[in-house]
């Protein structure tokens, strides 16, 4: 059984910093490209980074570059996002995705339950 677990998220004040995790079990990590998307409060979900399957390659939403860092730890089955900078527009549900697909418009198979991030200006 596939699980997807989030963590890291919480209240910071504008200007600073979270690190987002992302544990995956039951499947084999690097088979997938991994993901990070958000979904603020009467928005739709939108994707915010993504990472291929060693990390050669990521892609941000032109808002959150030069801000967020996405990466990768194979052996240890976790992705990250580092958010400096942050933001009260970054406020959102995060979500994790694993898929066989690198890209934010690919299809992704396994989703986590969201971690909050809250920015207070």
């Amino acid at each position: 059984q596939v699980q997807v677990v989030e963590s890291g998220g919480g209240l910071v004040q504008a200007g600073g910093s979270l690190r987002l995790s992302c544990t995956a079990s039951g499947l084999t990590f690097d088979d997938y490209a991994m993901a990070w998307f958000r979904q603020a409060p009467g928005k739709e979900r939108e994707g915010v980074s993504c990472i291929s399957w060693e990390g050669e390659y990521t892609y941000y939403k032109d808002s959150v570059k030069g801000r967020f860092t996405i990466s990768r730890d194979n052996a240890k089955n976790t992705l990250y996002l580092q958010m400096n900078s942050l933001k009260p527009e970054d406020t959102a549900m995060y979500y994790c995705a694993a898929g066989p697909y690198y890209g934010l418009r690919s299809e992704y198979n396994y989703w986590g339950q969201g971690t909050q991030v809250t920015v207070s200006s």
